[in-house]
């Protein structure tokens, strides 16, 4: 479609101090009124059928608007647009006394419409085109046209300048578009979205008012777009970009108008929303849950079908910040809060004291970095009781850091930290060789343990050279493979079944045993357990803490022990910390646990007293049937 297709009128403006000029313009480029019909029709002969309606692409219209003075031809094209309807050529005279000249005329002409076409129309050559040119610039926007003129010259310009103007607000258009719109999406990009909080963040400190910005984040995205790839990944954020939009043309009272409320992409999967206006704050919030309700819908792509969550952070502008860095930021950590605090699907407003915590962290992942290098990790080690001997048959390793900034950092704290940062890496490869070290240091003592078993994140499990890194320690420690067991929760499930089922087989051949941890909290089915080789389910402590008390939970241990003794899984329970939880599953003819109940978790000399002092017997109150 070309342009001439796409545009049937143009605007023209003549600015000229003579009357009868505007006269001629009308008879070459307008339509002729029905009282002058006759007359125009005679004239048409004079002009030799060249007015607009005789000319070949007479479906083009010019549309003609008349100035006298340079100032008043000013003001039309400044309201034009303003009106958001631009003329796209003026012929301009060159005298027009007393005011502006041509050259004066164009010069602001071109302040107020830089993209306007012109014609600068003159008898006499008041200025030579190098004069013209140090007034104007150089500029392919400009033409003169010497009076007397001929009439096919001007309809020829006015024909060949109109389409200019056209092509050149399609050129810009689609320049502007590709630098300041998404390709995928078709949002508004960071740049643009950058621009426009700028500009409302400046407009409400001077006019005092309140706006929002959500910052949006989808749940869970990397892990779908890594495992069916990205061709899905880009239509489904197609289809969450839409439904993002669709929730803001929803009538609320958050706004003024709600074509002001504007969502951009700022690369990935996360994306903003603007409220320019709020009269309440509580209204971010309403916008906020529409948009956890439309974008959490389930989504079928293909053969696939899954549910996608947004986490939002809000921050409110410019009272948490009045500047776009500020604002961004705060909005940003508000944002992490709400995916961290309240878990997939919320949203949560900024508070100051999210910078102490965001702090907190970023030290936490400074000191991390070193942690190893400063020989602050350690480990201890917690048995695991054969219950109906009461023997120790197994150690579960767990990590401790003792940091000389922070102190004793929880693991509940720093793990997340190092799975974020890619730390857990080189830390989880740490742990299990210093456990193959110890493990074949007390076997080589006479203290004979059966296993020790060594927790390994999603992120360590997955990475290319997980096995070959097993192997290594194996053949750098001399511990038999037999004695590793490798502990795994069910979030590992949550990706490539086909990789994860090809990581299990090698392990198995090597003669690696494999438990999953926490079992019944997560990812986990029947049809993807009977097809993997899985050594031990371990029952999660939340379950045997409330046996005491929960039927439902009795109902599941149950369910979990005659589930493993079919497909001939060993089982064991955690965090059995009272003789009533012990009763319970001795009576369930549970085998193996470990809690509390029988030890703490403790450091490698205290683990190798109790050996020395019992071989693998210890004492814990077991009970009898």
């Amino acid at each position: 479609m070309n342009i001439q297709e796409k545009k049937s009128s143009y605007r023209i403006i003549v600015i000229d101090d003579n009357a009868a000029i505007h006269e001629d313009f009308r008879k070459i480029l307008g339509k002729a009124s029905e009282t002058n019909s006759e007359l125009e029709d005679m004239e048409s002969l004079l002009f030799d059928d060249q007015t607009t309606d005789k000319t070949p692409d007479n479906h083009v219209k010019f549309e003609i608007e008349y100035a006298f003075q340079g100032q008043e031809g000013f003001d039309m094209v400044h309201k034009a647009n303003e009106a958001g309807n631009p003329f796209s050529l003026a012929f301009v005279d060159g005298r027009m006394p007393p005011g502006w000249d041509g050259i004066e005329t164009i010069s602001h002409l071109w302040e107020a419409a830089p993209e306007l076409q012109v014609v600068l129309c003159t008898a006499y050559a008041d200025y030579s085109w190098p004069e013209i040119q140090k007034v104007l610039g150089e500029s392919d926007s400009l033409l003169i046209l010497k009076k007397p003129f001929d009439n096919v010259e001007v309809l020829q310009m006015a024909h060949a300048l109109t389409r200019k103007w056209e092509l050149n607000r399609e050129i810009k258009g689609r320049l502007n578009k590709l630098a300041f719109y998404d390709n995928l999406t078709g949002l508004p990009n960071r740049a643009l979205f950058l621009d426009r909080l700028n500009g409302l963040i400046n407009q409400h400190l001077r006019d005092q008012q309140r706006g929002a910005l959500l910052f949006i984040d989808l749940d869970d995205f990397k892990r779908i777009n890594d495992t069916l790839g990205h061709s899905v990944g880009d239509e489904l954020l197609q289809i969450m970009a839409a439904r993002l939009v669709k929730s803001l043309r929803l009538s609320d009272t958050v706004s003024r108008s709600v074509k002001e409320r504007t969502a951009a992409r700022l690369g990935g999967d996360e994306f903003t929303v603007l409220l320019p206006e709020i009269d309440d704050l509580d209204k971010a919030a309403v916008v906020s849950q529409r948009i956890v309700e439309n974008v959490s819908k389930p989504v079928s792509i293909g053969k696939n079908e899954f549910m996608v969550t947004p986490s939002i952070g809000i921050a409110i502008f410019p009272d948490d910040g009045d500047t776009v860095e500020t604002l961004l930021k705060n909005a940003d950590l508000a944002m992490y809060f709400a995916k961290r605090s309240n878990g997939q699907g919320n949203f949560k407003y900024y508070q100051e004291s999210m910078n102490d915590t965001a702090l907190k962290r970023l030290t936490i992942e400074s000191q991390l970095r070193q942690a190893i290098d400063r020989d602050e990790m350690h480990l201890f080690y917690q048995p695991q009781v054969d219950l109906p001997s009461g023997e120790l048959i197994g150690m579960e390793a767990l990590l401790r850091w003792d940091n000389h900034v922070l102190g004793s950092v929880s693991p509940v704290e720093f793990i997340p930290i190092a799975e974020a940062c890619g730390l857990i890496i080189p830390i989880g490869e740490w742990v299990m060789r210093t456990a193959c070290t110890q493990m074949n240091k007390w076997m080589k003592n006479g203290l004979s343990v059966k296993r020790v078993a060594v927790n390994v994140s999603v992120k360590q499990f997955t990475h290319p050279d997980f096995l070959s890194v097993v192997e290594t320690i194996l053949e750098e420690t001399g511990m038999a493979a037999k004695h590793l067991e490798i502990e795994i929760t069910e979030s590992h499930f949550a990706g490539d079944m086909d990789k994860v089922s090809y990581i299990l087989n090698a392990l198995r051949d090597k003669g690696i045993g494999v438990s999953v941890d926490d079992f019944g909290t997560g990812y986990s089915s029947l049809s993807r357990l009977k097809d993997l080789p899985i050594d031990c389910l371990k029952i999660d402590r939340s379950f045997v803490l409330g046996v005491d008390s929960r039927k439902n939970d009795q109902s599941i241990i149950a369910a979990i022990m005659s589930m493993a003794k079919g497909m001939d899984i060993r089982v064991v329970a955690e965090g059995i910390d009272n003789d009533r939880q012990l009763d319970f599953l001795m009576k369930k003819e549970c085998v193996e646990a470990q809690g509390f109940l029988f030890s703490r978790p403790l450091p490698a000399k205290a683990i190798e007293a109790i050996l020395k002092k019992g071989g693998r017997k210890i004492i814990f109150p077991r009970k009898d049937d």
